[in-house]
């Protein structure tokens, strides 16, 4: 297939202006390479980024060097007039003192396959790492590469232990740069800004002499690819209610962790001694929230007052009915206050509605203390008639409630990426994961819209991305060599729940009617997860700092009860 259409590009020099036409390109893989650049640079200068240096280390876990990048050019005034409507790419002007972006030169080039896989949690991390485990023939085993804007992998299920104290950032969020030292992926710690697919334009899935497409990141980089998996993830989505935004932390990454210890640091020392208890406010009681809950109140104690906020009537309302019981056992015993059937309506600072007269009779009234200017005010509708508003007061509000999927916002030009998503923004794909119609573009985990027997969307769960990397990674390989990719069916495996720092709830889905609660069922989901862990090296290190720390902890609890035999004697 040949383009009639034609690039002018005026050149300016400081004393003339030489126009210059160039020949229509032959076929679109060369025009591709002729204009990935240029369309790069207009696309990304219409929003105003800064190039950073693409040869610069930017950090240990930038595990790409110079002689992987083909060369970036200054061009001393150059524009681009006009643009190429068959090869969807936008046009803009190219500053004078600009560069174009580089592109990453695959070490192969193009004689074995190259995949690109967006986003390094679960789903894109543990592909990456089972495409590495497969047996490939000769010249088959594809070169990968891994972009997430973190350096670190994040397993997220063990964050609410980093509150608690019973593991190190090390031991649950490693380097990338450390779990894939002894394999051939590499790995940029970059953004991704736009995506540009071309597998849906009637290309053969298994035709790998041609590019499905290039993925530009926001330090410039160009990555053409020959296959592409999304598992970008999501963020929680905090713009559904006023002031959330401004008031409100979530808990889903590790710098939302951080912020969390940072600030439950902070207030510990600050009302220590004090006779006014460290208040925090929890909004949602589904897994997150009630394991939040649960941990939160268990580091405070009777220094602090814990309230959850769920807008059903029950918590844990998708969870078996044993684990919700277990949950419910243990808030109680820890004094958790259960605000049930209420939404937040909207969240204020203290100070803010301290004046107002709707404020006079509510309930939090009374208590007046010095620090009212650094509170919070949630106001509570209840999804019932007849039950009172309330509002509820605050020094920190946790929110768990949900979540947006990060695929929308990826770009091309002013259009959105061209790939089908549902209403929630996941990727529709068929039912070997693949995203329909993009041969060559898997989607898993946040990014894509799979559903069970029942017709249900599945959750965006660690276990359902663990599976679908699974199936993303073989589905992979089969595709390269033209073998049958298998229908992705999840399983589910039970429900595990942290509950404090030595309690947890486990219902596994393969023994009917079986809970592991309190000090057995901790234990248990900690080998389950330590299990999980994504390669060996990191699971043996990890195993030896549980197992010392186990044994430190033991040691000390038999000091701690032969000195009180003794005392008492």
């Amino acid at each position: 297939m040949e383009f009639s259409h034609k690039i002018l590009v005026i050149v300016e020099p400081k004393t003339a202006t030489l126009p210059l036409l160039l020949s229509p390109l032959p076929c679109r893989t060369t025009m591709a390479h002729a204009i990935s650049s240029l369309a790069s640079s207009m696309l990304f200068n219409r929003e105003q980024l800064h190039w950073r240096n693409p040869y610069q280390r930017q950090s240990r876990s930038y595990r790409a060097n110079s002689g992987l990048f083909s060369s970036s050019v200054p061009r001393q005034g150059l524009r681009v007039l006009g643009s190429i409507s068959g090869a969807g790419y936008g046009a803009g002007a190219v500053s004078e003192k600009q560069s174009l972006p580089s592109s990453y030169a695959w070490p192969e080039n193009n004689k074995r396959p190259r995949v690109c896989i967006l986003g390094g949690g679960f789903g894109g991390l543990y592909t990456a790492l089972r495409l590495e485990s497969l047996e490939w023939p000769d010249g088959k085993k594809p070169q990968v590469v891994l972009v997430d804007q973190s350096e670190r992998f994040v397993f997220k299920p063990l964050l609410y232990e980093l509150l608690s104290g019973e593991v190190d950032e090390w031991e649950i969020a490693p380097y990338f740069s450390d779990l894939l030292s002894s394999t051939t992926v590499q790995f940029f710690k970059d953004r991704v800004q736009a995506l540009h697919p071309s597998d849906h334009l009637g290309m053969d899935a298994a035709a790998l002499s041609q590019s499905a497409g290039t993925v530009h990141l926001e330090s410039g980089l160009l990555i053409e690819y020959d296959w592409l998996v999304l598992a970008l993830g999501s963020d929680a989505k905090l713009d559904v209610v006023p002031g959330a935004m401004e008031y409100a932390l979530p808990f889903s990454t590790l710098e939302d962790a951080r912020r969390v210890n940072e600030k439950l640091t902070a207030m510990e020392r600050k009302y220590f001694g004090k006779d006014s208890p460290i208040r925090v406010a929890v909004v949602g009681c589904g897994y997150s929230g009630v394991e939040l809950a649960a941990t939160v109140s268990e580091r405070l104690r009777d220094r602090g007052v814990v309230q959850a906020i769920n807008v059903d009537k029950m918590i844990l309302p998708n969870a078996p009915p044993s684990n919700r019981e277990s949950a419910l056992k243990v808030l109680l015993s820890r004094k958790v206050e259960l605000l049930l059937g209420y939404f937040v309506r909207c969240m204020r600072r203290a100070s803010e509605l301290r004046s107002s007269p709707e404020f006079e009779n509510a309930q939090a009234a009374h208590d007046t203390t010095e620090h009212d200017h650094e509170r919070f005010i949630l106001e509570l509708q209840p999804t019932e008639r007849g039950i009172e508003s309330q509002i509820v007061e605050a020094d920190l509000v946790l929110w768990t409630v949900g979540s947006k999927p990060l695929l929308p916002e990826v770009t091309t030009s002013d259009r959105p990426i061209g790939l089908p998503l549902n209403g929630r923004g996941q990727a529709e794909t068929d039912e070997t994961l693949r995203v329909k119609g993009h041969p060559r573009t898997f989607a898993i985990g946040d990014s894509s819209a799979v559903k069970d027997k029942q017709g249900k969307l599945l959750p965006g769960t660690a276990q359902v991305a663990f599976q679908q990397a699974d199936f993303a990674g073989w589905n992979l390989w089969a595709a390269i060599n033209d073998r049958p990719l298998l229908p992705f069916r999840f399983q589910n495996l039970g429900e595990m729940m942290t509950l404090g720092r030595y309690d947890a709830a486990i219902t596994p889905s393969f023994i009917e009617g079986l809970t592991l609660e309190g000090p057995v069922g901790h234990t248990a989901r900690k080998i389950a997860y330590l299990l999980r862990l994504p390669t060996d090296e990191h699971r043996v290190k990890v195993g030896i700092s549980w197992l010392a720390k186990s044994a430190v902890e033991s040691t000390a609890l038999l000091q701690d009860t032969f000195t009180k035999m003794l005392s008492g004697s």
